[in-house]
């Protein structure tokens, strides 16, 4: 039995607390709610349907591929209704936020090979997943990879996914640009910017893949400061990002101390633990090596999602992701922490920042549902 027939279809059953976000372009605002029956926490996205106009098929697609995807590490939603002009969405609530939420926050210099190589574990399966039932994703980055107190992860932004199947055969490729894609330009294979007649499959996906890996072990978004033409140019070349460390960084470093451009954001970076020094960390050859795979230039010679599964890089992934992030996530705040302390009404001063907070989160770029 489908999780969506465990909630009610009454609005007057959904505590609304907060808005943390807004989605599909102002259009929608997202809440942190209380279901009232069972006084559990999840998020409600209520979306204004004569706002909407032309996005309404976008709409329609995405809750369809919600409904269709029905894996562990893709996110899903748990009640869909229409009261008044609104749509309303109940889905879990990952309380975490997003993985670029928690880079911005705790790990401005990327967070550690560990945690790493278990948030991509599970989107890989993921991936894998929608590939073999046809789709693909298209949108893959650190902002629709969402986390939880209890070490989940998922994968977010089915809006962009299109199917490789037409008319009951699988296409060897497809052409469609993604419409909605300035925002994921960066993470974006350099055959789907190219557009040319070859078009582009599944194994986009993984070169998406090694630049998110970037993000999450760098910190920072490889070429976003880039315009889109030299972003284009750089990829078609063969410009290939690199994991910033103690072996890379060196040895970029001309004799007259100016680096080689690697694809990377220079951006003012703040100071994180001295232990995720890009200077004096070093990541294993297995993460380099990972990353050099899923960035081929050419997308026959990148494994699939099922392959990476099997990657070097990932053996040292032995435990449920659950179980191994606890360490990982202790020094992370949840909403539902927030709400908590907000709601006792304790240290008055930090909860007008925790309002503040709830009130200033873009789920455009931070925290993505859609």
């Amino acid at each position: 039995m489908m999780a969506t027939l465990d909630y009610e279809l009454d609005p007057k059953q959904y505590q609304l607390l907060k808005a943390i976000g807004q989605a599909y372009d102002g259009t929608a605002t997202v809440y942190l709610a209380k279901y009232l029956p069972s006084q559990s926490f999840l998020a409600v996205s209520r979306t204004n349907l004569d706002a909407v106009h032309e996005g309404f098929a976008v709409l329609q697609h995405e809750f369809y591929l919600m409904r269709l995807m029905q894996h562990e590490n893709i996110l899903a939603f748990n009640q869909a209704f229409i009261t008044d002009n609104e749509l309303w969405v109940v889905m879990p609530l990952m309380d975490l936020g997003s993985a670029r939420e928690i880079l911005d926050n705790m790990f401005p210099d990327g967070m550690p090979e560990m945690a790493i190589a278990y948030i991509i574990r599970d989107i890989l399966m993921a991936l894998d997943y929608i590939h073999r039932m046809g789709y693909v994703h298209r949108s893959v980055n650190a902002s629709h990879i969402l986390l939880s107190k209890t070490g989940k992860v998922t994968l977010a932004g089915l809006r962009t996914a299109v199917s490789m199947v037409e008319d009951g055969k699988w296409l060897r490729a497809v052409h469609k640009f993604p419409t909605q894609a300035v925002k994921s330009l960066p993470w974006l294979a350099p055959e789907v910017l190219e557009q040319n007649l070859l078009g582009y499959d599944t194994k986009s996906d993984i070169y998406s893949v090694g630049i998110t890996a970037c993000e999450l072990a760098n910190g920072c978004v490889p070429f976003c400061d880039m315009v889109p033409m030299k972003m284009l140019l750089e990829k078609i070349n063969g410009t290939t990002p690199k994991l910033l460390d103690s072996s890379t960084l060196l040895s970029e470093v001309g004799q007259e101390g100016s680096a080689v451009d690697s694809g990377e954001a220079s951006g003012n970076r703040k100071q994180s633990d001295p232990l995720q020094n890009p200077f004096t960390r070093l990541f294993s050859p297995q993460f380099h090596q990972f990353i050099e795979d899923c960035l081929k230039q050419e997308p026959a010679d990148r494994p699939s999602a099922s392959a990476l599964l099997n990657h070097p890089f990932l053996k040292q992934v032995k435990k449920r992701t659950s179980e191994a992030l606890v360490p990982f996530i202790q020094s992370l705040t949840s909403l539902t922490e927030m709400q908590q302390e907000a709601e006792q009404g304790a240290q008055e001063t930090q909860d007008g920042d925790l309002v503040e907070k709830f009130q200033c989160m873009d789920m455009g770029e931070s925290w993505v549902f859609d």
